[in-house]
């Protein structure tokens, strides 16, 4: 199989944009780690921004390359320390858009970050920023067997790929092994364990790039939810119901020839070393009835403990799952409602995490149902990142109208989107006595029913021309009972009489012939 790196590079000589290249910021320093340790490919960059003009700066432009622009899941920035020991994953993250300014290609993405008080002339910050990619590592070889190990392709550039110019840049590539098939060599480039070190590289111009390839060994799981159906299902009696239907494949290196049982189960670690047997769902704390079936009914290869602060769930599939397999199940379990629902300004609101509990999962597409008591209204949403939106209604026993359904849509979600999100909504509190009131007075009324039933008469009238018949009829019956019983009683009489005289006579003639 063949690659082909980023087709973008002569395009960056045509960017003449006055946007881009007239800008007064310069990059003074730029250091960069990518982790890829998982199948989940996360760039932390950090930004040391002056602003060398005599025009305040209120936004910083962020660069990505198409085929990393289309695999963006999560793109954050936050101001940072100065420092380097602030994490963009903590923090309140900056306003962040996409903007197209003029004659740059359409295989460049420009992202604008929106700085919060203006940079002035001859001022600086530090911009902390984290980019998420999935399915940016190619499977090479594409197709493997049982016993081989999972290789993988990544392509970056050294450079750091930015509208401004960079004084000073560095870049560290953390690996999951030590194992490297290949890397390019450049200058500055050192291999130090796990890690792989590119530059300093100083003086760099606008969109400077320079690509390398990295081929190096990755076993570890790479389990993608095709789709993920979360539903979140609110009882004002006391419990979150939680239902998550995954279908999952595993999008590594495909599994070619045959597969032995017997090998995987002698030697696991080396004729599996690209299977992953099981997954860890991290559940909120106090998480309670937990379940995990599939179509053919409940797994009890699985493992669940827990304490006041976490609730660890480790589920193990009926077989290995090697490159290309798939399978489905359905992960359930209650919270306490306490934790989660809240009220404020006379609303309701749930506060729940958002994504799914599974460790390094990526989901192509998520869709959270939250079902809500029936008779709410005014039902609002917020959200920390774009989704769609719609509402349906869910019919479950008791109910007259449905329940209201509030539905978010994401694609391409990743362990960085387990934020919190919130539900407002309106609620009567009276409305909880509605099916307790419909379950008393369904029995009240069936109980009635019996009562009535048990002490009403329903024989026919004794007076009614009907019952007049019916006693002629059952007269007229017995008659005919009683005349039939007499002559049988006669026929039976006679035939007696009969015998008996017989019998005499029979004597009679005994007698005589003796004489």
């Amino acid at each position: 199989m063949s690659f082909i790196l980023f087709p973008i590079l002569f395009a960056f000589t045509f960017l003449s944009s006055p946007v881009l290249s007239a800008s007064d910021l310069i990059l003074a320093k730029v250091d960069r780690r990518i982790d890829l340790t998982s199948q989940i490919v996360r760039i932390t960059t950090s930004l040391k921004v002056q602003n060398t003009g005599s025009d305040v700066v209120s936004e910083i432009l962020l660069s990505f390359p198409e085929n990393q622009a289309s695999n963006l899941a999560y793109l954050k920035a936050t101001l940072g320390d100065g420092k380097g020991k602030s994490k963009p994953s903590s923090g309140v993250g900056l306003p962040v858009q996409v903007v197209r300014p003029k004659d740059v290609p359409p295989s460049l993405t420009i992202y604008s970050v929106s700085l919060p008080k203006g940079l002035g002339k001859g001022d600086s910050l530090t911009l902390d920023v984290l980019a998420v990619f999935t399915h940016s590592l190619q499977p090479f070889p594409e197709k493997i067997n049982q016993a081989d190990i999972q290789l993988l392709l990544f392509q970056e550039s050294a450079h750091y790929l930015s509208p401004y110019a960079v004084k000073v840049q560095s870049l560290t590539v953390k690996l999951p092994d030590a194992r490297i098939e290949s890397y390019t060599k450049l200058e500055n480039a050192k291999l130090q364990g796990s890690e792989l070190k590119y530059g300093p590289y100083e003086n760099l111009p606008p969109f400077s790039y320079l690509p390398i390839v990295i081929h190096f060994e990755n076993n570890q799981p790479f389990a993608v939810a095709k789709e993920l159906v979360q539903e979140i299902e609110i009882s004002h009696w006391g419990n979150v119901q939680i239902t998550e239907h995954y279908d999952i494949i595993h999008a590594g290196s495909q599994s070619k020839g045959e597969f032995s049982r017997l090998d995987y189960q002698t030697r696991p670690f080396l004729r599996g070393a690209s299977a992953f047997r099981r997954l860890v769902a991290k559940l909120p704390p106090r998480a309670h009835s937990v379940y995990y079936r599939d179509e053919i009914g409940n797994i009890s290869t699985s493992s669940l403990w827990g304490d006041s602060k976490k609730t660890e769930l480790e589920i193990e599939p009926r077989y290995p799952m090697f490159g290309g397999w798939k399978t489905a199940f359905t992960i359930g379990y209650g919270l306490p409602l306490g934790d989660f629902l809240f009220g404020s300004d006379g609303k309701r609101f749930l506060n729940i995490s958002f994504g799914a509990p599974i460790n390094e999962l990526v989901i192509d597409t998520l869709f959270v149902k939250v079902v809500l008591p029936e008779g709410s209204k005014d039902i609002s949403v917020s959200v920390p990142f774009p989704v769609k939106q719609s509402e349906e209604t869910k019919l479950s026993h008791l109910d007259i109208v449905g329940r209201p359904v509030v539905v978010l849509e994401k694609n391409n979600v990743v362990p960085e989107h387990n934020e919190h999100f919130q539900v407002y909504y309106k609620f009567n509190s009276l409305s909880m006595l509605r099916e307790p009131l419909m379950l008393i007075s369904g029995f009240f009324f069936l109980f009635l029913a019996c009562i009535v039933y048990t002490h009403a008469d329903i024989s026919i009238s004794k007076s009614s021309a009907s019952y007049l018949a019916k006693l002629q009829l059952d007269e007229v019956i017995n008659l005919l009972y009683y005349v039939q019983s007499s002559v049988f009683v006669i026929e039976y009489n006679t035939c007696v009489l009969l015998c008996r005289c017989k019998q005499l006579f029979s004597r009679s003639m005994v007698s005589l012939a003796v004489a």
